[in-house]
């Protein structure tokens, strides 16, 4: 059964990857660094609401192809001068459940008039972001809005200053239109011209985008709650709970998001977590991020302070072996469902859903990575 839901901002993401990949002549790289540079005044409110639902559908895609890539994104939101902030930064993270998290909460208010701070937003998405200066990365910025820069606030960044500089970082720099207006198109244009990136243009609200659900989602989900509650925080009270936090943000997520999320989950290569960011105790002594010895009692859960460490080692081995027979079996419903969904698709008539574009968006990665 096919869903409408809206595009958003990142469902771009994927076929700019394999654009870059491809025309590089190179494998995909083992790091992916993403920036999205976001316009979070009212006009944005429908597509913002479309990008709550699909981070997790696009970093699927990343893994499809690369199920051991690091995939690490920011997240720049931007308004004007006036507006409650000009710019809000959150840093390079391969948290993307925390990312999620922030985009969750991210609303779309202010503006009422045109331009906006497009140039203070590229400039901190290029200078005020950790990324990497390694070799194997591909560093990608998406600037999404719908109306043009400030080039008259006095001593302010402009942005082909601010893209020469993304170049020398290798920064690639694309830009997505909401809406029509003929302005913003101009300098839209010229910032991917400059950044080596693309252009793309959308509809104001996002457009149409179509989701498949399948007869395994219901038990996908069942899967995932089961794995999630296998969770043993640890750390601080604060990162304790956190983690929970998290935990019950993905359970608060619309279907169709909360599937996007569980094969994430299930696709990814030698690094397994329950959610990204670390803080539970069994990933991250499977993964090899800690060592049980070196865990202070008092920052280990409740339940399990003052065990002996021999029933303290069983105790955790438990649950680990009870996470890793529910992943097993979540592994094996996401490879059917990934094979439902591609039967699915191949029934469709010509001129329908094919010429939507997150199948275009599929169909560039199967061809260019």
């Amino acid at each position: 059964m096919l869903k409408s839901l809206r595009i958003t901002l990142l469902g771009l993401l994927a076929s700019t990857v394999a654009f870059g990949a491809a025309e590089a002549g190179r494998r995909p790289a083992e790091r992916i660094e993403v920036a999205f540079v976001l316009d979070t005044t009212g006009s944005m409110a429908d597509l913002i609401e479309g990008a709550k639902r699909k981070i997790w559908s696009i970093a699927n895609s990343i893994v499809d192809v690369n199920p051991n890539a690091d995939i690490r994104m920011a997240l720049i939101g931007y308004r004007d001068q006036g507006d409650e902030y000009v710019v809000k930064t959150r840093n390079m993270s391969g948290d993307l459940q925390g990312l999620y998290g922030d985009l969750v909460r991210f609303c779309a208010d202010g503006g009422g008039d045109t331009p906006e701070s497009v140039n203070e937003a590229l400039d901190a998405a290029v200078h005020d972001i950790s990324w990497s200066r390694d070799d194997d990365v591909r560093r990608i910025i998406f600037l999404v809005g719908d109306a043009p820069p400030h080039m008259d606030y006095p001593n302010g960044p402009k942005y082909p200053r601010v893209i020469r500089d993304a170049r020398h970082q290798d920064i690639i720099v694309n830009t997505i239109q909401a809406g029509q207006d003929p302005e913003t198109t101009e300098f839209w244009k010229d910032m991917a011209e400059l950044g080596a990136g693309q252009y793309f243009a959308i509809p104001q609200d996002g457009g149409q985008v179509q989701v498949m659900s399948s007869p395994y989602d219901e038990r996908i989900l069942e899967l995932q709650g089961r794995i999630d509650r296998t969770a043993l925080p640890y750390g601080s009270s604060a990162q304790q709970d956190e983690l929970r936090a998290k935990l019950a943000t993905k359970a608060a997520a619309p279907t169709a998001v909360q599937v996007d999320n569980s094969e994430f989950y299930a696709k990814r290569g030698a690094v397994r977590e329950i959610v990204t960011g670390g803080g539970d105790l069994v990933d991250d002594l499977r993964n090899n991020v800690k060592k049980l010895e070196e865990i202070d009692q008092a920052d280990l859960p409740a339940d399990l302070q003052g065990l002996p460490t021999d029933a303290l080692k069983a105790k955790v081995a438990e649950r680990r072996a009870d996470r890793e027979k529910l992943e097993a079996e979540m592994t094996e419903l996401s490879k059917k469902r990934d094979a439902y969904v591609a039967d699915e698709l191949k029934r469709e008539q010509p001129g329908s859903a094919q010429d939507s574009f997150d199948r275009r968006v599929t169909e560039a990665l199967s061809a260019q990575f």
